[in-house]
């Protein structure tokens, strides 16, 4: 998995081209002062033993934490890598940890999944404000 977090100030989207046939029709949204999520999920974040799912969690509570966030969006990206998993895989994997997320006390939304979506970003220009992890 490889995975880049954004702290945004807002991050809007807009869904533009539905990339996969089953996707639901989806509507714009927008969040403050949230951290974003870029995940990029590979085939082998999937296996048993994989690691990929709780590292995920533990590494957004960690920068929501740095930015006293309490908001999480987590966002399918598959750009960070060549090799890709399984779509449905994938999104029950990002559905899983939004819901660990989600109990462990944070607002956490995923932008519409089988989209490309026109996508806002405020950020500040802080080195915390984008890190990138590989898991």
């Amino acid at each position: 998995m490889r995975v880049l977090f954004w702290f945004c100030e807002r991050f809007a989207w807009t869904p533009t081209l539905k990339t996969l046939e089953n996707a639901p029709d989806a509507a714009p949204d927008e969040r403050t002062r949230a951290v974003v999520a870029f995940i990029h999920v590979e085939p082998g974040d999937l296996g048993d033993g994989s690691s990929a799912e709780t590292k995920l969690v533990k590494n957004a509570k960690w920068v929501a934490r740095k930015w006293e966030a309490q908001e999480v969006v987590l966002h399918s990206f598959t750009h960070l890598g060549e090799a890709k998993a399984d779509p449905e895989a994938a999104r029950a994997l990002i559905d899983r940890a939004g819901e660990r997320l989600k109990s462990a006390g944070y607002a956490t939304v995923q932008t519409p999944y089988g989209y490309f979506n026109d996508l806002s970003i405020e950020a500040p220009g802080h080195p915390l404000a984008r890190i990138f992890k590989e898991f």
